[in-house]
């Protein structure tokens, strides 16, 4: 930090609001883009992933983790 600021006059979190949805963009490459017609059908795609991901971290967390090991 520059000696040049002063931040001494400073208010911490002026401008937070916890409250602020935040629209954060996110780009795709171009042939996955290909794959979708808009935003809500991403939504939807990650959706059911995060729900089969959910599902198998809990079936796998379930068996105690002594089973086989799936090769990656």
């Amino acid at each position: 930090m520059k000696k040049e600021y002063d931040f001494s006059k400073g208010e911490r979190g002026k401008f937070f609001r916890p409250d602020a949805e935040l629209n954060i963009p996110v780009y795709l490459d171009p042939d996955v883009a290909k794959a979708f017609r808009g935003s809500a059908a991403v939504n939807k795609a990650l959706r059911t992933l995060l729900r089969s991901s959910a599902a198998t971290r809990r079936l796998t967390r379930s068996s105690g983790g002594r089973g086989a090991r799936l090769p990656r």
